[in-house]
């Protein structure tokens, strides 16, 4: 299983939002380009860039921030907010991010989804973002009445490369993934889905990789890798995951400020 450290953009700055609310974001680093590259070094073999600008306003906004990223580190990164058009789909990816998120549009514009997919084939994700099992829209400011693991069959057959799943009320809360919704709706599917909201310690992550056989073959972790409660070393360790062999054991373990 994959360990994904997420960079939230709000303001050029690496925040982590409660519950996805825009009005409890918390700064944890002003350089987002450092916190990228502090990642990478410690062994990240991929990064989860969220532009919580370009999510409210409805195309991306921080565009400066994620292409600095991209080019600052020899590590894919996938980026989404704010992406409802081919235009700003296709001009992330130009700039070297090696995978798009689709939210709100899987909702509201299926049928750009599967157009992507077939132009962009293996670079399009979508992200369901759940509140009571409904799919949330607009940077989570909206609930539709279409029910995640619905929307994830839907996606998955027009093409896209994996779902992550967030259960918003778990996100940024440190309470622990939903364990029950990520392996129905992973048992519901054919393509990866990716677990996103409420890892808090290593036991989260050891009871995920529990998912991997059904499905789950990535977990994105936010607050708890700011706030200390979870190393990067010791998730990689735990999961058995690459790039940690090569890190020397006392290397880049402090807590961002």
């Amino acid at each position: 299983m994959e360990i994904i450290p997420a960079i939230d953009l709000l303001d050029g700055r690496c925040v982590r939002l409660y519950q996805g609310d825009y009005e409890q974001a918390q700064t944890f680093d002003e350089n987002p380009v450092a916190v990228a590259r502090q990642w990478a070094d410690q062994g990240a073999t991929r990064l989860h860039v969220v532009d919580l600008d370009g999510a409210k306003a409805g195309h991306p906004v921080n565009l400066g921030a994620i292409e600095a990223i991209a080019h600052a580190v020899d590590i894919p990164i996938q980026v989404g907010g704010g992406l409802r058009d081919r235009v700003n789909a296709a001009r992330l990816l130009s700039l070297g991010v090696q995978r798009v998120i689709l939210g709100t549009v899987a909702v509201e514009q299926p049928e750009l989804v599967r157009q992507l997919c077939k132009e962009f084939a293996g670079q399009i994700i979508v992200g369901i973002d759940a509140r009571d099992g409904k799919v949330a829209t607009r940077g989570w400011l909206e609930t539709s009445e279409v029910m995640a693991p619905d929307l994830a069959k839907e996606m998955a057959k027009v093409g896209v490369a994996s779902i992550i799943y967030t259960d918003i009320h778990r996100d940024g809360t440190l309470s622990g993934p939903n364990l029950e919704a990520l392996r129905d709706l992973a048992a519901s599917i054919d393509i990866p889905v990716i677990a996103s909201g409420g890892v808090s310690s290593i036991t989260d992550l050891l009871s995920l990789l529990a998912l991997e056989p059904a499905g789950v073959k990535g977990a994105i972790v936010g607050r708890a890798l700011y706030t200390g409660d979870i190393s990067l070393q010791s998730a990689l360790r735990a999961v058995g995951q690459g790039r940690w062999q090569d890190i020397p054991p006392d290397f880049g373990s402090s807590t961002i400020a």
